[in-house]
């Protein structure tokens, strides 16, 4: 019999006749199930074996600095960042807010304004989020707020004031939390007053402090992003198209004292010289119970408009242009977290959580919050061996199966699709940055399998450790310690994995609840289920 034949000819038997198969044609039962990992192949009886699953506190911190926002690396290995920002406060997890930090540069070292008397007429800085739309949109003022065309008679172009057109469209940004009748939240960009040092420890987690000074800036953000496109009346030619973001004015005399009148000093000489003179912007709410929403950091703007004095001939105008900061890589970056978990939920569950015995429910969230730890005891794997010795059992499927409690908080404003997971196997020993260690993906991931599984009704996820199972039982592989947090793994553009410590979880905005291990009376408590087949002489 051809391997290909005996192949599908497991598969036809698996579905008619159950869990226990007549295998005739393999040697032995270790090569059973190699075949059948996908969930979808496995037809067999599943059997639940107990597992011990317990949250596991982070301290609400991680690594939140520039290494640790990438959603995505392009061909060239340049990645896309994700900053979040905004407030939200609930009973379960307690309130959680997101502010986001950054240095700047300028464009060239020792840079001229071109000539003399600068003056400043506007600062813009520009924010820009994805909007619940495939449309490129953007958010040009408070002022246009009411959606369709209208005219204005005195949009300034250069030194004129000339009557335009203005079409503009309104979306929704993706947001996460309360998402009622009040969606405007107010954003202030202030300017820190200490050096940011990447190669610090202490400036690479999600609870770094800084001190601020001046605030530079402030606008009310009313959740929508807009296109805009602006049209001059007497000739129809387009003055302005906006893309993707949310526009507020910072103080111009701030930079204008601070930046134009720093011409030739050291301050501007080089970079290093720069962001220890100006060491960056914070970018905060007010609010602490509204929504969080993300946006693009690799994105952002911050854009000067100035005019100089320029001679031509004889005669001197004044031209308006502009100085664009450099707010890209090269820069540090940081999400900042804080939390607020005071009688909520989620801090009772953590003071009583028991690695020994598992816990009732289990608190998933992302950007610092808690992750579950899922550990098979030795009376599972015992079982399991006793099979696969005596029994001649193969398995054919093993998936850790968590229900979703159905009393907890859901936010039924979330984008649908948006709750993601990760599952690492956890080393023996901690990290220099406090966190588990995972020198490596599961052995199900890198065999190419399908990570979990999402059923919706009931609610549960199933992670699929069927080769993780195997290699223990068939193998005598280590039996680690798995943990589960938000998120997901960070690919290249070709869909590789980058590697274990880069994932979404420092800027994924979920949170789930999901019930445990330790109330054996819970038809619907975390368990391993196993579907396996038995081979007959």
């Amino acid at each position: 019999m051809t391997h290909t034949l005996k192949r599908t000819f497991a598969v036809l038997l698996l579905a008619i006749f159950g869990s226990t198969i007549l295998y005739n044609c393999e040697p032995d039962p270790d090569s059973l199930g190699e075949q059948l990992f996908n969930q979808d192949a496995a037809q067999g009886n599943e059997t639940p074996y107990e597992l011990i699953a317990y949250n596991i506190n982070n301290h609400d911190s991680i690594r939140s600095d520039a290494s640790r926002l990438i959603s995505l690396l392009n061909t060239q290995g340049v990645s896309t960042s994700i900053g979040v920002l905004g407030a939200f406060t609930e009973s379960k997890f307690g309130m959680q807010k997101a502010s986001y930090l950054t240095q700047l540069r300028m464009p060239v070292d020792n840079f001229d304004f071109n000539g003399p008397q600068a003056k400043v007429d506007s600062v813009v800085l520009v924010l820009r989020m994805p909007a619940n739309t495939a449309d490129d949109t953007y958010y040009l003022s408070d002022s246009l707020k009411a959606p369709g065309a209208y005219d204005r008679e005195d949009f300034p172009i250069g030194d004129e004031k000339v009557p335009v057109s203005i079409e503009k469209k309104t979306y929704p940004v993706r947001k996460y939390g309360k998402i009622g009748t009040s969606n405007s939240m107010r954003i202030n960009v202030h300017e820190i007053t200490r050096f940011i040092d990447p190669t610090e420890k202490a400036f690479m987690r999600s609870n770094v402090d800084v001190s601020t000074g001046a605030l530079l800036g402030s606008a009310v953000f009313d959740g929508n992003v807009s296109s805009v496109t602006v049209t001059r009346k007497s000739d129809n030619t387009n003055v302005f198209t906006g893309n993707l973001g949310f526009r507020m004015k910072l103080d111009k005399d701030f930079f204008q004292t601070h930046i134009i009148d720093k011409k030739g000093k050291p301050e501007l000489q080089d970079a290093s010289n720069f962001i220890r003179y100006f060491k960056g912007l914070k970018i905060s709410v007010d609010e602490t119970d509204k929504y969080l929403f993300q946006f693009s950091a690799n994105d952002m703007e911050l854009i000067m408009y100035y005019k100089y004095d320029k001679t031509d001939n004889g005669v001197v105008t004044r031209p308006q242009t502009t100085l664009v900061f450099n707010l890209g890589a090269a820069n540090a970056h940081i999400g900042q977290y804080e939390y607020e978990r005071a009688g909520s939920e989620v801090s009772t569950a953590l003071g009583a959580s028991s690695e020994q015995n598992g816990d009732p429910k289990l608190y998933a969230q992302g950007m610092g919050g808690p992750s579950i730890g899922i550990k098979i005891p030795d009376t599972t794997i015992d079982e399991l061996k006793t099979l696969y010795q005596k029994d001649k059992a193969g398995i054919v499927s093993a998936k850790i199966r968590l229900y979703v409690d159905p009393s907890s908080w859901t936010n039924k404003h979330s984008v649908a699709g948006d709750r993601k997971f990760t599952i690492l196997p956890v080393d023996d020993k901690k990290g220099a940055d406090g966190e588990l260690v995972s020198s490596s993906f599961t052995a199900d991931l890198l065999a190419g399998f399908t990570m979990y599984y999402y059923n919706k009704d009931p609610e549960y996820y199933d992670f699929v450790v069927t080769k993780t199972v195997k290699d223990i039982i068939e193998a005598a592989a280590a039996n680690k310690v798995l943990i589960i947090n938000p998120g997901s793994f960070v690919r290249d553009s070709s869909g590789n994995l980058w590697g274990t410590k880069y994932t979404t979880r420092a800027f994924d905005m979920n949170r789930t609840i999901f019930t445990g291990s330790s109330d054996k009376t819970n038809a619907k408590r975390a368990r391993l289920m196993v579907t396996y087949a038995t081979k007959k002489n």
